[in-house]
């Protein structure tokens, strides 16, 4: 017996979890997915429902992503990938509504079969595996085998994971429902990149090939670092003497814990570079790490070291605001 919690979840309207209206644009669902995204991706959200929470809304994104499965989708909700081609979507909702109702589910459906329209006589329950029987069958004695087609799915990850790379399980929608992929992602994936994994896309006809599933890099927008190309800027925190001085200080990166020198009269602002440092490259140069110096005053200064700065005040010529 099913879950009835997961049947719940199954029913929930796609846009209601985007939280966009049925009038929304291909923009605007864009938007809203990464904006969920972002806050549910189980590799930021610690919460024990958001991995739930974010395969939820990887299969509303996929499906109203796409023109053509929206379309089924508003015409024929959850039941869209079982209603065969050409079935009039105001019968099928007659159908549906007299079943709820307690019929015995028979009634007709207007079906466009290439040429007119016919009335077909049905039992509901069994009008999905009979006439989508036929059609396959009828469509491979036309066309003999054909390969299936390819498809396309979106892949989150954290500037961490494309750093790395590495192993990611991956669960996606499908017809005979969820299906799970372990999915190999090589260290240096960039944003928009697709992976391509070979016959992992829809089921030939006729004994056709099956097609391909090539996976879109989206990369999460991380909170420390900035990803511009391969190259990674990360903020460096710098005390007012060590800019002044020069120093050489600690900075964490993906790279692992690196010692940075700061040159003797250090603004900020100033980016030091760390030649490979960035996001590698599998097939050439890996980007480069800039620190960004970010020169921090203390809040609050004790009476020793405000006297030392009082001191420097008054026996230096120096004036930030004026042209060097």
């Amino acid at each position: 017996m099913a879950d009835p919690s997961q049947a719940s979840r199954v029913r929930r309207d796609f846009y209601e979890i985007l939280g966009v209206a049925r009038t929304a644009t291909q923009e605007e669902i864009q938007r809203a997915y990464r904006k969920l995204a972002r806050r549910w991706h189980p590799d930021v959200n610690k919460d024990p429902e958001a991995d739930d929470r974010f395969k939820e809304l990887s299969e509303a994104y996929d499906v109203l992503s796409d023109p053509k499965t929206r379309a089924r989708y508003d015409a024929f909700g959850h039941d869209f990938r079982q209603v065969p081609e050409g079935v009039d979507p105001a019968a099928w909702a007659r159908a549906r509504s007299a079943q709820a109702q307690g019929g015995d589910g028979a009634g007709r459906v207007w079906v466009d079969t290439g040429g007119a329209s016919e009335g077909i006589e049905f039992d509901f329950e069994d009008l999905i595996s009979q006439f989508a029987g036929f059609r396959r069958a009828q469509a491979q004695a036309r066309a003999g085998p054909r390969p299936g087609a390819d498809q396309e799915a979106i892949l989150d990850l954290t500037l961490e994971d494309a750093y790395r790379g590495g192993q990611r399980v991956l669960t996606l929608p499908g017809p005979g429902g969820p299906r799970t992929l372990t999915v190999t992602v090589p260290a240096g994936v960039v944003d928009g990149q697709r992976l391509r994994l070979a016959g992992q896309g829809a089921p030939g006809v006729g004994g056709g090939a099956a097609g391909d599933l090539y996976l879109v890099i989206r990369l999460i927008p991380h909170s420390r670092y900035r990803l511009q190309g391969r190259d990674i800027v990360v903020t460096l925190p710098v005390a007012p003497w060590e800019a002044a001085l020069g120093a050489t200080v600690p900075l964490e990166t993906l790279a692992g814990d690196l010692r940075v020198k700061i040159p003797e009269g250090t603004s900020s602002g100033t980016r030091l570079r760390l030649q490979g440092k960035g996001l590698p490259n599998p097939r050439g140069t890996p980007g480069d790490l800039y620190a960004e110096v970010r020169i921090m005053v203390p809040k609050h200064l004790g009476k020793e070291a405000r006297q030392l700065f009082e001191r420097l005040a008054s026996t230096t010529d120096f004036d930030p605001r004026r042209p060097s």
